[in-house]
Order: C-alpha cells, then structure tokens, then sequence
C-alpha cells in the first residue's frame, strides 16, 4: 500500500523485485542461446561463403585457384532476367502447393483412421508407415521406376487386367505432367509416415471429454474435428506445414532420379534441378551459390505466415 512504498526501505526493495523479474524474463533466452551459439558456429561460415561466392564470378579456373573474381550483383541480374528461372519458379511453387496440400490432407486422414481402429491395425499401420519411412529415397525411386517401366511395369500390367485400359507399353514419363504427377505421387508416399505419425500423436492428446461433450451437444463428427480438435492441433499442423514447404520446395533426388538425366530439360525443371544444372553441370558456382539464395529467401518468405500463426497461437495459449 501507499505505507510501504514510503517505508525507508522501499527502493531497495523495489529494485531487487524489478531485478527478479528482469532476470525471470531472460531465462526463456538464456535457454535458447546455447542452440542459436551451435546453429550459428555450424551455420554461420557456411552462409557466409555462400554469400561471398554468389558475389564472385566463380567456375572451375576460380575453383582450382581457390579465389573469385568479385562482380557485385551480376549472378543475380543474370538469374533474374532469365525466363526459364521465373519458368522453374513458377512449376516449383505449384509442385510445392500440390505435394504440401496432399501430403497434409491424407496424413491427417491416416492418423484420424490410426484414432478409430482397433489396437492391432493400428500396429500394423503404423509398421508399414514406419517401413516406408525408412526407405532411402534412391531406393524408393528405382522400386517406383520398375513399377511404372513402359516395357514391364507392375502398374500397366495391374491396370491392363482389370480392363481400366489398355496399358501395354505405356508410357509414364512422355509428357511433363506426367513426369512430375509421377514425381508428387513417390514424394506424398514417402512423406506420409511422418505427417500421418505425428499428427496421430497430437489427437491422442486432445481432451476426450471436450470431445464427448461436443458430440453431447449434437455436434456431427466433421463440425467436432472442424471446431474442438483443429484448434488444439493448430501449433503441430502449422509446423509439419513449415517442414513440408521446406523439404518439397528444394527437392532434388526424387525428381532427378525418377525423370532420368536423359530426360530432364528446361521444361520439367523444378529449384532443386535448376540449381544442379546451373551451378554444377555448367560449373558456374557463382551463379549456383546466387540461385541458392534466392531459394533460401523464397522458402523463408513462404513459411513466415506459419511462423506467424505459430507466434500467435503461441501467445493465445
């Protein structure tokens, strides 16, 4: 009360609570800091010659030399006039939206699923989920390659026989779309387990009772899911989205692998693609290292709507 903020020892008291509070208001960072100390030592360099080498006119006489020549922002004006990389930027956006979207949708299906059955298909989903996670990308591309093979495929004999068509020495890989629905197809399959997984973990963690107390209240199942368990789930979908944008938007060995070297070309280029021919095939690191920061810029302007939405759910909460 007003007594004691005139007793003789207010002040001091004073200063030690503000103090108190100070300090109970740094510990959240102090925390944090040991991991943005190893992130930026493990990260920090790298970036650093990223962004020094796509300043450089650097190909393979700079490369055995160890030294670039510096030529400011010409990587970048030359990337940026060029059509097939507002070509490729465009496709890779549309494949990222795709392959995000569906990858979101069907894990978030499975892991309701995962919720309803009994104990033992449960186990047993979520082995073959757990098996398809573990297979390494080059492997999984060659099983799905043999499967969609114009002279022996699994898919055109299958769909032959049950007289959807006549698949005999179809073709998968003739046209663009064909080759990246192919592509989206392996992509959404291997991503499933994780999205499905952990979006199963985030349901069993939804209160029951709200539940029950919602269906009590008439709620159908689609307006319960939409109204009380979407909003609970909100933080770890916003996250698996971020993950999602992140991994598909630079994605390279699925693609590259499952098209054929032979058959890639300016026209079913995504980022990750432009990127090796540019950078690698053509051996202008230079430019490489530029489109590598246009890439890192693009993929942080798209995923700061979920990190906002994050930081506001975070504070809702």
């Amino acid at each position: 009360g007003a007594a004691a903020e005139t007793a003789p020892g207010w002040p001091r008291r004073r200063r030690r609570l503000t103090a108190r509070r100070a300090a109970g208001d740094s510990v959240p960072y102090l925390l944090v800091l040991p991991v943005v100390a190893v992130m930026g030592a493990i990260l920090g360099y790298p970036i650093y010659r990223l962004v020094r080498i796509s300043l450089e006119r650097y190909g393979l006489f700079e490369l055995i030399r160890h030294k670039g020549t510096y030529i400011g922002l010409h990587n970048f004006g030359l990337i940026l006039h060029d059509s097939v990389f507002w070509h490729t930027l465009l496709r890779t956006v549309v494949f990222t939206v795709a392959n995000v979207g569906l990858t979101m949708v069907l894990g978030t299906l499975i892991a309701l699923l995962l919720v309803r059955v009994s104990a033992w298909v449960r186990i047993l989903v979520t082995a073959g989920l757990v098996l398809v996670w573990s297979m390494p990308p080059v492997v999984a591309v060659q099983v799905w390659y043999w499967m969609t093979n114009v002279q022996n495929g699994v898919v055109n004999y299958v769909l032959t026989e049950l007289h959807v068509g006549d698949y005999f020495q179809h073709n998968w890989y003739e046209t663009t779309f064909s080759q990246l629905s192919l592509v989206t197809a392996l992509i959404v399959w291997g991503a499933l387990p994780f999205v499905a997984i952990t979006v199963y973990a985030a349901l069993s963690q939804v209160p029951r009772e709200l539940i029950e107390a919602a269906e009590i209240d008439g709620a159908r199942s689609w307006r319960v899911f939409r109204d009380v368990t979407v909003p609970i789930i909100t933080p770890v979908l916003l996250i698996l989205t971020s993950l999602s944008i992140l991994w598909d938007f630079g994605v390279f060995t699925q693609p590259y692998l499952l098209i054929g070297q032979a058959h890639v070309h300016p026209g079913n280029y995504l980022m990750g693609i432009y990127l090796f021919e540019e950078g690698y095939v053509k051996s202008d690191f230079g430019r490489g290292a530029a489109i590598s920061i246009l890439m890192l810029v693009m993929v942080a302007a798209m995923s700061v709507v979920y990190v906002r939405r994050m930081v506001r759910v975070g504070e809702v909460e």
